[in-house]
């Protein structure tokens, strides 16, 4: 579905008409194709993949809108493209769920590996998606907000600074002169582990490595394999230590009733060179996701009532 959307957008531009990037128009195009145009793929999960390309196409619009001429619109054709089913539309049973197909065409069954973490009814969607060569199911699912005793709750004058650091995530420094310094060396352990592993793994695979417009022998696509696998779980890795960083920021704020943070956004630093290996720090450093999953975080348990930037 997403290199039939390319293509119909390149026949568009072909023709000099505006290309089909919204939702609605997308959708419209979809049920002008009638059932069965993509197999046995259903209409909620065609949709999910429009959304998903008119969302990177207004994004890659907006940031072109803002100045930032590097952006460009999607029109690389995927292999592989997750597909997400909302409530209402799926079957949970234990570890198993049901996942409907296109019409005629029996559902798809897929068996979990573990049991859920949420009750059924919390379950909100589900997201089918790849990752390193493995199928995973992504979960989402409604989590009832912490309440506190009268007396316990956070104190909106409480007032903490959080300082963002490429070492250590979080620095955190609160009213009363207490601080907490959450330690990065295990990320940046794990970064530097996977750099050298994955120079090692290229440097012995290099004499198979096939010419461009090769398909390569059995070796070198289990290599590849592999090597999508040893990279998906670096990524998973990674994320699991920033979400207890978070964590620990948050929980530290929680027991000091603390209202109010004012977190530090230090990205202007990016765009500043400072030679091959600190920009790799850098863009190791994912700042924004760590400001994501710290705000995740602060509205889950409700502990914070505004954080700023």
């Amino acid at each position: 579905m997403w290199a039939c959307v390319l293509e119909i957008n390149s026949w568009r531009r072909r023709r000099r008409d505006a290309p089909l990037a919204g939702y609605q128009e997308l959708c419209r195009e979809l049920a002008a194709a009638g059932p069965g145009t993509f197999g046995e793929l259903d209409t909620t999960g065609a949709r999910s993949v429009l959304r998903r390309f008119s969302d990177a196409w207004f994004a890659a619009a907006k940031r072109r809108a803002a100045g930032e001429v590097s952006a460009r619109f999607p029109r690389r054709r995927r292999r592989l493209v997750p597909v997400r089913w909302y409530h209402g539309t799926f079957t949970i049973e234990g570890r198993r769920v049901r996942i409907p197909a296109a019409k005629r065409m029996p559902p798809l069954r897929v068996r979990l590996a573990r049991d859920l973490p949420y009750a059924v009814e919390q379950v909100r969607s589900i997201t089918l998606l790849c990752d390193g060569g493995r199928l995973f199911l992504d979960v989402t699912a409604e989590v009832p907000i912490a309440t506190y005793p009268p007396g316990e709750e956070p104190d909106p004058h409480r007032v903490a600074g959080v300082d963002l650091g490429i070492i250590h995530p979080f620095a955190v420094a609160g009213g009363d002169g207490e601080g907490l310094l959450v330690s990065g060396r295990a990320i940046r352990a794990e970064h530097r582990m996977h750099l050298a592993d994955t120079k090692a793994r290229r440097r012995a695979v290099a004499r198979r490595a096939p010419k461009p417009g090769e398909k390569g022998s059995r070796r070198w696509r289990q290599y590849r394999r592999r090597a999508r696998a040893v990279q998906g779980r670096h990524r998973r890795r990674v994320r699991q230590a920033q979400h207890e960083a978070a964590e620990t920021v948050i929980g530290w704020a929680q027991q000091r009733r603390v209202g109010v943070l004012h977190v530090g956004d230090p990205r202007g630093v990016l765009d500043i060179p400072a030679g091959r290996r600190h920009n790799l720090r850098l863009r190791q450093w994912q700042i924004g996701r760590l400001l994501q999953v710290l705000t995740d975080k602060a509205t889950l348990i409700h502990s914070i009532h505004r954080i700023t930037r």
